[in-house]
């Protein structure tokens, strides 16, 4: 079987309905991606992953770095560099945490707060516009429904946070 030159090779009709899907989904999912950075980006020069980090510490008092980068899927690296910008921006405070002083602890401060408070509305809105209105309420409990069982089987995996970091070639251990 081949689709327009390019040979499938053993791809059955199942697998292929599966590829529509998945590809079908990543490019719903950057499309909608991108409008999410333009609209925080413009209304609270914030990035998306960002906002993912205050709305995570939102909801608490403080997160350690590990919980976040689990809760958000990123890499530590990654992530000790954005709260590193957050911080400079007075949106997140960062210090040790007195149970575990190898862990870092972040919390969002009030500008932070009131940043989330800026941009929600207009995230609310692009979603609802770009997301939302084009499926009725029936395909939205399906599509949650479908998603969190996803999510739910993603996170059966160990999180980043588990896996060994990896060496550098040429570096050895001391």
């Amino acid at each position: 079987m081949s689709i327009k030159g390019i040979d499938l090779g053993d791809v059955q009709p199942p697998e292929l309905r599966q590829l529509q899907a998945y590809f079908a989904l990543t490019e719903a999912v950057a499309l909608l991606n991108h409008q999410v950075e333009q609209q925080l980006r413009a209304q609270g020069e914030i990035s998306a992953v960002q906002f993912e980090l205050l709305m995570a510490l939102v909801k608490t008092e403080s997160l350690s770095m590990t919980q976040l980068a689990d809760g958000v899927v990123y890499s530590r690296s990654g992530l000790t560099y954005q709260a590193g910008l957050l911080e400079k921006a007075g949106l997140v405070t960062r210090r040790s945490n007195p149970e575990d002083e190898r862990a870092t602890l972040l919390a969002i401060t009030d500008k932070g707060r009131e940043t989330v408070a800026k941009v929600l509305p207009g995230h609310i809105e692009v979603t609802r516009r770009l997301l939302y209105e084009a499926v009725s309420d029936e395909d939205l409990d399906r599509l949650r429904d479908i998603m969190t069982r996803v999510r739910d089987n993603i996170r059966t995996e160990p999180p980043r946070s588990a896996a060994p970091r990896k060496r550098r070639p040429g570096r050895t251990n001391p």
